[in-house]
């Protein structure tokens, strides 16, 4: 880690001199501190998130540019992400919460991670609205064959078989699918999650 920032840092600077800022300037134009300008290039401490951001607008350079993302590849953590949305089995909704919440904790910091985040968001919400549609559309079929008969009688609820069937498959297909893309982030592959919403861009 130490080495990690050493070059983090011997960039930082000599972007900063190629641009001819001194250190003062750069923190005035940043609007960061003095102090952190100088913690940066020191290898102290590393620019993540709104930091990093305002160092390559004013260095007028990409993010990519200042730090190694190759260095910051965390292929562990990118298989427990993927893998927290198994949390889908206890309750729908954990599948999107996990995943979402671990990636607000290491957001900027893992070179792939933004665009697996967005395969298992989009997924998990697109399967979540079909298991909210199978549910509404069997509760709606009951209540109109009550409606019609005018008689509550359990005869005229929709076979359970078929229930456990269509929640089955959502639920198999579902799991299926995240094991499958753990074995290919541990490959070095992109996840990829069909069929899906783009709700998130």
């Amino acid at each position: 880690m130490k080495m990690k920032n050493m070059n983090l840092s011997e960039r930082v600077k000599e972007i900063r001199m190629k641009s001819g800022l001194s250190q003062e300037v750069l923190a005035d134009e940043t609007g960061l501190s003095l102090r952190t300008i100088q913690r940066i290039e020191s290898g102290q401490t590393e620019p993540r998130g709104d930091t990093l951001k305002k160092l390559a607008n004013t260095l007028k350079v990409t993010p990519d540019e200042i730090i190694d993302w190759e260095e910051q590849t965390d292929k562990s953590f990118l298989s427990a992400l993927n893998a927290s949305s198994l949390g889908f089995i206890l309750f729908p909704l954990l599948g999107i919460i996990i995943p979402l919440f671990l990636w607000i904790f290491k957001k900027g910091k893992i070179a792939g991670l933004k665009s697996l985040i967005r395969e298992i968001l989009n997924f998990q919400i697109t399967w979540t609205l079909l298991l909210v549609l199978a549910f509404v559309t069997f509760t709606g079929i009951t209540i109109y064959r009550f409606a019609q008969a005018q008689d509550m009688s359990p005869a005229l609820m929709i076979n359970p078989t078929i229930k456990y069937v269509v929640y089955g498959f959502l639920y198999t297909y579902n799991f299926i699918l995240i094991i499958i893309n753990s074995i290919r982030i541990k490959e070095e592959k992109e996840a990829r999650y069909q069929p899906k919403i783009r709700f998130i861009r």
